[in-house]
């Protein structure tokens, strides 16, 4: 199921301003000059094509409208309700229904006229009928300005709707206003609701998201639900209802147990017994909130069997934990069992489907079992060993020859440097240097930025020259 998205609807314009737009474009995309001394048929094919696109430029906007807007019986039954909770399904139905009406009926028009031309015998004929056309069609257009301005509203209200996915993992939060959902959908996700000590400050759904086990989930916190009957809930009250009754997550059901909500812990657990059929085929968690204010411990003995009396009355499986989000305290604990009551469930509703059926029939798992005592050691085939055996003796043969090759290029530099050096004193170490048991141990010879950066760097050290001399013997060289 995709997540719905309807922010990439276009704006929805007004009657004076489709009309403006339509009559426009006709303007600009048609020809303007037409003089009696044409032929008839020329004169005609120009009105014509006048009213063709006239009625082509119209069909295309409503086209646009009638096709962007969703279709309640082709979304997801959640959106459907939600839908019919803001906007009134009737109401919108009948919206969309009149702007398909009118196309139809534009349509209906522009093929009479255009018959109507087709037989005009004169200039001024064919005019009039092209402007009975064009009239006609923006009157049917005028018509349609309460359900245009209507269609307006609800495509900014519906983009102002959470992006959510109706069939990922979900943990809904429900409960009186004012119980501490806001605060602890701040604290488990990045979302930043508005939470102010007073009730219905969160008047529509929220959705945000956190990390458990390398998923995403997917947060939701509703308003507040107040325990009266369902006709007597308001629009704000209702989208959490809608949440509750299509949504297949895992329910969190926040009790304030310190009363510092402005309902007693009798109104709560009445709450909690009248929507206790929404729970159905849902992981429900009795959430214990501000045990900093009032702890779980020190509760009165009458409240805190009116609590189990209730989870031990619900029919589905109950858990009950404690949290606080002053203090954090169980804030992390109900978090994680929610995910992993939620994940268990998924688990065995697929494993209980259909689908598991046709994969287990193409798997088959063999486990073996030894026939005898007998130990068995590795066989290795006699050609293996052999070719192992001619990889050994080749790897050593190069190496032998590197051996070689490194020697006699050993020798070859010592020739070209020529006699060693007798005096150091005043000038810098060089690369030749080196010991030659270094050299002959493979260390790595330094090099002159080496040497450079290890005495002093640059405009400290200074290269020794004397290497470079010109003089009529080599051993001369070194001698000062």
């Amino acid at each position: 199921m995709p997540v719905y998205n309807f922010k990439k609807m276009h704006p929805v314009p007004t009657a004076p301003e489709l009309i403006d737009i339509v009559l426009m474009r006709t303007q600009r995309k048609t020809p303007t000059v037409v003089h009696p001394g044409y032929k008839i048929t020329r004169i005609r094919s120009f009105y014509m094509r006048k009213i063709r696109f006239t009625q082509q430029t119209i069909q295309e906007r409503l086209t646009l409208i009638l096709t962007e807007f969703p279709r309640l019986n082709d979304i997801h039954p959640f959106y459907a309700d939600l839908c019919n909770t803001l906007y009134d399904r009737d109401h919108y139905k009948l919206a969309l229904g009149q702007l398909n009406t009118a196309r139809s009926l534009i349509d209906g028009i522009a093929r009479d006229m255009l018959r109507m031309v087709k037989y005009g015998d004169s200039l001024y004929r064919c005019k009039c009928l092209k402007r009975a056309a064009l009239g006609r069609m923006c009157t049917i257009l005028k018509r349609q300005k309460s359900s245009l301005a209507y269609l307006e509203q609800v495509r900014k209200h519906m983009s102002r709707l959470p992006a959510l996915d109706p069939q990922t993992r979900t943990l809904l939060l429900c409960g009186l206003p004012n119980v501490g959902k806001s605060s602890f959908m701040n604290k488990i996700t990045r979302a930043n609701v508005d939470v102010q000590p007073y009730a219905f400050t969160t008047k529509s759904l929220f959705v945000g998201h956190c990390d458990y086990r390398y998923l995403r989930w997917q947060v939701i916190d509703t308003p507040g639900i107040l325990d009266h009957s369902l006709e007597e809930r308001n629009t704000i009250e209702m989208q959490a209802i809608t949440a509750l009754a299509h949504l297949t997550c895992s329910v969190l059901y926040f009790v304030d147990i310190s009363e510092q909500c402005g309902y007693t812990l009798e109104q709560q657990v009445s709450l909690f017994q009248s929507i206790q059929p929404l729970f159905a085929n849902k992981e429900l968690i009795v959430v214990i909130n501000k045990i900093d204010a009032q702890p779980w411990d020190t509760l009165e003995s009458s409240k805190r069997t009116l609590i189990e009396d209730m989870l031990e009355k619900c029919p589905s499986k109950c858990t009950l934990l404690h949290m606080s989000n002053v203090s954090e305290e169980g804030v992390s604990q109900v978090k994680n069992t929610a995910c992993d009551l939620l994940l268990a469930s998924r688990v065995d509703a697929r494993v209980a489907g259909n689908k598991v059926n046709h994969v287990m029939n193409r798997l088959q798992v063999f486990t073996p079992t030894p026939r005898d005592n007998a130990v068995r050691e590795a066989y290795i085939p006699e050609s293996v060993q052999q070719r192992r055996e001619q990889e050994q003796h080749t790897a050593q043969q190069q190496d032998d020859d590197d051996d070689a090759f490194l020697s006699q290029s050993h020798k070859q530099k010592k020739k070209r440097l020529g006699p060693k050096r007798t005096s150091n004193l005043g000038y810098a170490p060089k690369v030749s240097d080196d010991d030659d048991d270094d050299e002959d141990m493979g260390t790595k010879l330094k090099t002159a930025r080496d040497l450079m950066w290890e005495n002093g760097g640059p405009g400290v050290w200074a290269p020794d020259y004397r290497e470079d001399y010109d003089l009529k013997e080599d051993e001369w060289k070194f001698d000062a």
